[in-house]
């Protein structure tokens, strides 16, 4: 029997492309594995890096220099009193333990033992002189890749260092390591296809947070004294919290992010910062003192020239303090509304003034300013970057809408509002904007924001307390659960800086309390939230510490006036 011709053609087209996608995908996967292989090679490299030091050495401490908090670490190194290679090595070797616990690291930057034997001649002495300081993933670091977990961005390493890495070696830091990310870096999980899933240090079932997951896994295990990370939605703020260390989300534009990759380039609506993170406040404080100086100001013209404000750091005036329990969209934790409270009474205590603060119209931020101002082109930027990828990244939901038609959305979010108004709201935001409509939502964000400081000054305030999502999510429940960024995301929104520092543990009432979380909306997702917090005993939660834009050495003053009070409090009970 004779196959017609038109019949075989199209048999043999179909062949020809199946086999072509089999060979694209057979390329792609061959890329991941030597990317892993690499991954493993660097943890090779630094086992072999100190146990050739070890031998050499084997009378240095390494847990002594470990114990030692950034500030006496930098002074010890500074006065000569330790070497830098003791240093050096000690964290190398505690970051390769927490690695193989936590899957933290993607690259050893081992130019990094060339910089540390240069460091022993150096012409002045930086404020970093001879610390060991971890990168994410995004941030370029000259000659290694900047992933966000895409396949695509394999074998394009950066052809120079971001602004931040180069004042960092500038001031005698030494980066290390590069730490890994979510896919997209659009997650507070941590988890891409490349380098796999990271891990919470502390429990190992929980996710460490995101995008800044390898960072807060890394500082949050001990194997980092500092670390550099960038927040668009939280993504400094998630990770701290979950991993129980602290971290700043400046204003925007108070340091360069000039060589940073951004998860979604180009929008300007949510705004993304660049921060450290680190065991205590202290430490973020030096950190910014680092940055910011001329080098910064003359490497990025565009970064205001501002050094760090000493004198509003170290004041010791009283406070006063507006606050909040509740948002009134994500419903707190008992844990999280116990850590505000708790750290109100404290400051109360301690001579300061707190102010009730009325949030209103969260719903609307999220779902107007956050979600449709992200994916203003109806989430078409968002789709071109996972073209040609073997996975379709955590968010599944975000990523089905952005491939729906606007007729389609449109349909959806009105059979959808009488029911689950949260989800209809979102597919709402999703739709594609005019280039008028764009304008008027950064007008309408503008005024939200005059607003909101107009109220802020009302009650003259310096600063605010607010809750900080917590205790750490399972490993997966964060990309089910988009919604529960409110917390973190208005303030980048708004465009103030934000800290986060730890104050206190989840306990047995907390848990028992747990119980009756129904959440304020009664859907799906509050459903899902009250499961995930399920379980978290002993795990840490914190507050969030906000100030005004351009005022971070308020906020770091603020979140040092709470770490001493919990320290304080600690000590006594």
């Amino acid at each position: 029997m004779r196959v017609p011709l038109p019949t075989l053609l199209c048999c043999s087209a179909a062949s020809l492309l199946l086999l072509l996608r089999w060979w694209r995908r057979r390329g792609l996967w061959k890329k991941v594995k030597e990317a892993q292989q690499r991954q493993e090679r660097s943890l090779v490299q630094m086992e072999m890096a100190v146990r050739s030091f070890r031998e050499q050495h084997p009378s240095v401490n390494m847990t002594s220099i470990l114990s030692l908090p950034l500030p006496e670490l930098s002074k010890k190194l500074r006065d000569g009193s330790l070497p830098p290679e003791h240093v050096f090595y000690a964290y190398v070797g505690k970051a390769l333990r927490i690695a193989t616990e936590t899957n933290c690291i993607t690259e050893y930057l081992q130019e990094s033992e060339t910089q540390l034997r240069k460091a022993k001649l150096p012409e002045k002495l930086g404020l970093l002189y001879g610390v060991p300081v971890s990168i994410k993933d995004s941030i370029d670091c000259q000659g290694h890749d900047s992933t966000l977990g895409f396949i695509k961005n394999l074998n394009k390493p950066a052809a120079e260092d971001s602004v931040v890495v180069q004042v960092l070696r500038r001031q005698g830091a030494i980066p290390f390591v590069k730490t890994n990310v979510p896919q997209s870096l659009i997650s507070y999980d941590c988890k891409n296809l490349i380098f796999g899933q990271t891990f919470n240090p502390l429990l190992y079932t929980r996710t460490p947070g995101g995008s800044s997951g390898g960072e807060g896994a890394l500082v949050g295990g001990g194997g980092s004294v500092l670390g550099l990370g960038t927040d668009v939605g939280g993504s400094l703020r998630f990770p701290a919290a979950f991993c129980g260390i602290c971290a700043l989300k400046p204003t925007g534009n108070r340091l360069s992010k000039k060589g940073i990759i951004s998860g979604v380039v180009g929008q300007k609506a949510v705004v993304a910062a660049v921060g450290p993170m680190a065991k205590d406040v202290e430490s973020l404080a030096l950190c910014m003192r680092a940055l910011l100086c001329e080098d910064m100001f003359n490497l990025d013209s565009t970064v205001p020239p501002l050094p760090f404000n000493e004198e509003v750091y170290s004041s010791t005036q009283p406070l006063r303090i507006g606050y909040y329990e509740t948002d009134f969209f994500t419903m707190p934790s008992p844990a999280m509304r116990r850590a505000v409270r708790e750290t109100k009474q404290l400051l109360e205590d301690a001579g300061h003034t707190l102010v009730p603060f009325e949030l209103t119209n969260v719903d609307y931020m999220i779902f107007n300013f956050c979600v449709r101002g992200m994916f203003a082109d109806g989430g078409t930027s968002f789709l071109k970057k996972f073209e040609g990828e073997l996975e379709k990244s955590g968010m599944g939901l975000f990523f089905w809408l952005a491939k729906s038609p606007s007729w389609l959305k449109t349909l959806l979010s009105w059979i959808a509002k009488p029911f689950v108004p949260r989800f209809s709201h979102i597919v709402r935001s999703m739709r594609a904007n005019t280039v008028d409509e764009v304008w008027s939502l950064h007008h309408e964000i503008e005024e939200f924001c005059y607003q909101f400081i107009a109220q802020w000054k009302e009650l003259n305030l310096d600063v605010m307390l607010c809750p900080m999502l917590g205790p750490a999510l399972g490993i997966g429940y964060p990309g089910k659960l988009s919604v529960a960024v409110s917390y973190t995301m208005l303030y980048n929104a708004l465009d103030f800086p934000a800290g986060v520092v730890p104050v206190t543990m989840v306990t047995d009432e907390d848990e028992e309390e747990l119980k009756g979380y129904k959440g304020y909306f009664r859907d799906w997702w509050d459903r899902t939230l009250a499961k995930a917090f399920h379980g978290s005993v002993g795990l840490p939660v914190a507050v969030q510490c906000v100030a005004l834009p351009w005022q971070e050495e308020l906020c770091l003053r603020f979140m040092k006036e709470v770490e001493a009070l919990i320290l304080k409090k600690n000590r006594i009970v």
